[in-house]
């Protein structure tokens, strides 16, 4: 059974696995480094809110978690990543729709916001479907040195 709940220091090593290439750290989180570190998720759960694992059957299959809060108006969803076996299955769907409960209901933001690269599209179509407007692109640098679109979204309470 799927479950969500709030990271400990335990889950750190086992979030770390779940990004596996410089590609995916770079979509996930990229102002990290790969491989990503235990000590790089401390400095996450210092600067960020609401870290949070998806869980089934005792395995950390999911991470996200709240950036850029700011009281009663905004917050970023962050750090989304889907253990790769477990992609494809509506997990990303449903830390999305956590996430956007956490937001909206235990914060009452009156809008969040989620940043995706271009090229992810099937990340892209989620936010999308879920209701997110693009309200500003971004060039950023990938690690092969490429010009990449970032696509700042947002999506108001209902």
């Amino acid at each position: 059974m799927l479950e969500f709940r709030e990271v400990t220091d335990k889950d750190y090593e086992r979030i770390c696995k779940l990004i596996k290439s410089e590609e995916e750290m770079f979509l996930v989180y990229p102002s990290g480094r790969f491989p990503f570190t235990v000590d790089q998720v401390k400095e996450l759960s210092q600067m960020r809110k609401e870290l949070t694992v998806a869980v089934e059957e005792n395995s950390i299959i999911g991470f996200a978690n709240l950036y850029d809060y700011e009281r009663n108006k905004s917050a970023f969803i962050g750090n989304v990543v889907i253990d790769k076996n477990h992609r494809g299955k509506g997990l990303g769907k449903k830390i999305v729709s956590h996430m956007l409960k956490v937001a909206f209901e235990k914060h009452n933001l009156p809008e969040v916001r989620i940043s995706v690269f271009s090229e992810n599209t099937r990340a892209l179509l989620l936010y999308v479907d879920f209701g997110f407007s693009p309200y500003k692109i971004e060039q950023r640098i990938d690690p092969q040195g490429n010009r990449v679109a970032l696509v700042h979204m947002k999506m108001a309470s209902q």
